[in-house]
């Protein structure tokens, strides 16, 4: 994944039949939040998260969609309410709540997420508007690698052209607006990086293209631990 080039540099135009997103230009208290020391017992959440024993495996160990290993129930019942409501009062909302799929699907809200080095690499996504407007991630690894934080993304065609970065009416996702299941990781230009710092806050539209910046670690305790949440909003 490149870095968005310089505005001084000409890029080629986007073909009149190639498929396009909108773009938003990336604004902190905008469409994204960043908030340092959010929780106020991090260490005790990350311990708890370390210590959990009933993990359930993903990508590269079962045929999952998600990598690595993560059980739900991350926050408890009193943390996810005061997280919430700090939720709230950043994105200017009365009611936030978690969506759940049709069938017996569920949301992977209040997730711990463990992912290492090799588990898994950055996949540009976005996430599904008919079940999310937000998404959070909290990180909780004690010694991170700063750079394995969370990118945001613009799309970038085969002639180095710079498309959009938001998913937006009638399409749920980058499937239904490209057209496409996946995309190579060239496909993209990297707009900003929000760094991996122990008890900070990503909270962000959820429609905008994101992804891991990347993993690390190889024993258990020594790879990139996340919490995850999603929920949907009045718009």
């Amino acid at each position: 994944m490149l870095p968005v080039p310089a505005a001084n540099i000409v890029l080629p135009a986007i073909h009149p039949a190639a498929p396009t997103l909108a773009y938003e230009k990336l604004e902190q208290g905008k469409n994204y939040w960043v908030v340092d020391d959010v929780l106020p017992n991090a260490q005790e959440v990350a311990e708890r998260c370390f210590s959990h024993q009933a993990w359930e495996y993903g990508l590269p160990y079962q045929p999952e969609s998600w990598p690595g290993m993560r059980f739900h129930g991350a926050l408890l019942p009193a943390e996810l309410a005061a997280l919430e409501q700090r939720v709230k009062s950043l994105i200017g909302k009365d009611k936030i709540w978690m969506a759940q799929p049709p069938g017996a699907l569920r949301l992977d809200c209040n997730v711990a997420q463990l992912v290492g080095a090799t588990e898994s690499s950055s996949h540009p996504h976005t996430d599904s508007r008919s079940l999310c407007r937000y998404a959070c991630v909290i990180y909780l690894s004690p010694d991170p690698d700063p750079a394995c934080g969370t990118s945001f993304c613009r799309l970038r065609y085969p002639n180095a052209a710079m498309g959009g970065n938001l998913v937006t009416a009638p399409y749920n996702n980058l499937l239904d607006a490209l057209k496409v299941r996946g995309l190579p990781i060239e496909a993209w230009y990297e707009d900003l990086k929000v760094e991996n710092v122990f008890n900070r806050m990503l909270l962000y539209k959820a429609n905008l293209v994101h992804c891991a910046s990347g993993y690390f670690g190889k024993e258990l305790r020594e790879k990139r631990l996340t919490t995850v949440f999603f929920w949907m909003a009045e718009d």
